[in-house]
């Protein structure tokens, strides 16, 4: 038979959770926890908005290089265009001159 071993331990309830409370109230007054209450709940705030701009930057990293090479390579097919049109131009050119 296998048990499963809690990785924490017990989640206190009941009497272990009464002195906890105790035990802040004391350390802290009772002023000050609503006060480490909120800015507790701030600061979780603040670091779930930096995760989620770093997982969209992310994103946004994956799909650019997707893009930057369907991109590249129609950039590059048009510079071979302009490039072919511009030698048949210089040519054109050069033969009007060598006419005069």
């Amino acid at each position: 038979m296998v048990t499963a071993i809690p990785l924490f331990g017990p989640i206190p309830g009941g009497p272990e959770l009464l002195i906890i409370l105790l035990v802040l109230v004391l350390l802290f007054g009772a002023n000050k926890i609503p006060k480490l209450a909120r800015s507790t709940g701030e600061a979780m705030g603040e670091f779930k908005k930096g995760r989620e701009e770093v997982e969209e930057e992310l994103q946004e990293m994956r799909d650019g290089k997707t893009e930057e090479e369907s991109s590249t390579s129609t950039e590059s097919t048009t510079e071979e265009s302009s490039t072919s049109e511009s030698e048949s131009d210089s040519e054109s050119e050069t033969e009007e001159a060598t006419e005069k």
